[in-house]
């Protein structure tokens, strides 16, 4: 009987020790599998370590870009005055101004605005890789702030600006310009284009329509650099701002590339551009304004041109050499004309060939002639 009761606890003993074995071994292996997972040292990079290039934003990336094809295109452009000594003996040269350009072809072409070489007896143009060149002038058209300079320089040297076009442009479309404020070569600045369809005055009074108003940063020196699209195209040359203080205040102006793409190729021909005229000489508009008339008064009507055909007069005098006013111009095709700007900007509008009818004054009375247009310069 005890025999029996012995081998009945060996058993029990033994189930229980097999039973705590495994029980424990479940144990480990749980334990085992909640660990964390190793982790690489070098995704446990600390928080202030330097982002790689992948970490710029698309819109960086893409400002980047256009910057490093176009730089090369940016020339920096000084010019240089003559002036009289103090008692009239001698001249010498003396710095008058910079300002920016573009390298418009492989045959030393370069783009900038007129007010940067007018009065300049002598140009020098800095490229991108800081070799300078002698520049000349080609042409110039004061009325759209337009020059074309000539340097020789190596064609592997020149890099020309790649050209858009304005047509598209809507606002809030990016923009991005280079040049060369205060003397700072190779700067850029962006924004978007602000306005357009804007109007400014040239120098000589005529009026530069279709403008891009754009809040990219332009100073001076700025000017004649080139305003570009996302894709790096040139969408306008930079031009005038309007600031109290002389610097940015974020109204920047840009003659358009549409524009620039129709004088450029003709300054480049032809040293000049030509355009649909009457062929008349005028009175200045301070002498009207003296003398009260709202017009433009002919001065003198060229022999055998589109004004002399018509019939229309200049100023008249008589055998005693006193003088009084022959035709004054008041409109043309109904579109009123007040001086001597807005016939320009009106006859712009027409072609070379085309008939218009001009309005005049004639000792009291208006009248309406009509001009068939001639190539003027």
């Amino acid at each position: 009987m005890k025999t029996r009761h012995l081998f009945f606890g060996i058993l029990l003993g033994i189930a229980v020790g097999l039973i705590l074995t495994s029980t424990f071994s479940n144990f480990g292996e749980t334990q085992k599998s909640a660990s964390p997972k190793a982790v690489p040292v070098s995704a446990m990079a600390p928080a202030n370590a330097a982002p790689d290039d992948n970490a710029l934003l698309a819109d960086e990336r893409n400002t980047i870009s256009v910057f490093q094809e176009v730089a090369p295109s940016v020339v920096f452009i000084t010019s240089k005055a003559l002036r009289q000594g103090f008692f009239f003996t001698d001249t010498y040269e003396v710095p008058a101004g910079s300002g920016s350009g573009f390298v418009w072809d492989n045959q030393g072409h370069i783009v900038t605005n007129n007010h940067v070489v007018e009065d300049a007896s002598a140009l020098t143009v800095t490229l991108s890789d800081n070799s300078s060149y002698e520049a000349e002038v080609v042409g110039t058209e004061p009325g759209k702030d337009i020059a074309v300079l000539r340097i020789k320089a190596p064609g592997g040297k020149l890099r020309p600006v790649r050209v858009g076009s304005s047509t598209t442009l809507q606002v809030g479309q990016k923009v991005v310009a280079i040049g060369n404020p205060f003397g700072l070569d190779q700067t850029l600045t962006t924004g978007v284009v602000s306005a357009l369809g804007r109007e400014i005055k040239a120098n000589n009074g005529r009026t530069i329509q279709d403008v891009i108003q754009t809040d990219a940063a332009i100073n001076p020196g700025n000017s004649g650099g080139p305003l570009l699209d996302s894709r790096g195209q040139l969408i306008g040359m930079n031009t005038a701002i309007i600031s109290p203080s002389g610097s940015s205040a974020g109204i920047g102006f840009a003659v358009p590339v549409n524009t620039v793409n129709r004088i450029v190729p003709q300054l480049i021909k032809y040293g000049h551009v030509s355009r649909p005229g009457l062929g008349i000489q005028v009175i200045s508009d301070a002498v009207a304004r003296r003398a009260g008339i709202d017009g433009v008064i002919i001065a003198e009507v060229t022999r055998g041109s589109a004004a002399a055909k018509a019939g229309l007069r200049g100023v008249q005098r008589t055998r005693f050499g006193e003088t009084y006013v022959g035709d004054v111009i008041v409109g043309i095709n109904d579109q009123p004309v007040r001086n001597y700007g807005e016939l320009g900007d009106v006859l712009e509008q027409h072609k070379i060939g085309e008939v218009v009818a001009v309005k005049i004054l004639r000792e009291g009375e208006t009248r309406n002639v009509r001009v068939q247009l001639q190539q003027v310069y």
